[in-house]
């Protein structure tokens, strides 16, 4: 599947699918599915327990937005390799379980904290990880979140940490 990539200054720019709080990952991809190492078999069941027409809606690129505590439950990093892989661009959320933001960030599929966002289904979003602004077009409205580290950008611009070790051989040093 296409997916969005970090370049040295990206923007993304999706419509949002927004869900409550405490959504966790197993309502991302269910238990059942994470026996199979095929990524695309992971993206096409993602989130059909929590959205059952979520893939019919989607489209590459769009935006998954939440409320409190997104990606709690289990540590699996399937829930946002099923969610990169399927093509969402980015998740905003008031505030993700940090075993999901790591993973998420490990894999690639970049995160951003933004309380009490406003935002609702359909809403035109862009997204500039490198200054953490997120445009609501729908609303007209800019909303700011803490920009992504360095060293986060830099893990995500290979496409995760694995892809990380393999090109530099080593973690990432903080000062990147």
């Amino acid at each position: 599947m296409d997916e969005p990539t970090i370049m040295s200054n990206p923007v993304w720019k999706g419509h949002a699918h927004v869900y409550g709080d405490d959504i966790d990952t197993d309502r991302i991809i269910a238990g059942k599915y994470t026996k199979t190492l095929n990524l695309d078999d992971l993206a096409a069941h993602v989130l059909e327990d929590l959205d059952p027409s979520f893939r019919e809606r989607f489209v590459c690129g769009d935006i998954v937005v939440a409320g409190w505590n997104f990606g709690c439950g289990s540590s699996r990093e399937q829930a946002p390799l099923a969610l990169k892989t399927v093509g969402v661009s980015a998740v905003v959320a008031f505030s993700f379980a940090r075993i999901f933001y790591r993973n998420a960030i490990n894999v690639g599929l970049p995160v951003f904290e933004i309380k009490d966002h406003g935002i609702i289904n359909g809403d035109l979003l862009s997204l500039t990880p490198n200054s953490g602004v997120c445009e609501n077009h729908s609303q007209s409205k800019v909303l700011k979140s803490h920009p992504l580290p360095n060293i986060m950008l830099n893990i995500m611009k290979v496409g995760g940490l694995v892809a990380w070790m393999k090109e530099h051989k080593s973690f990432p040093e903080t000062s990147l």
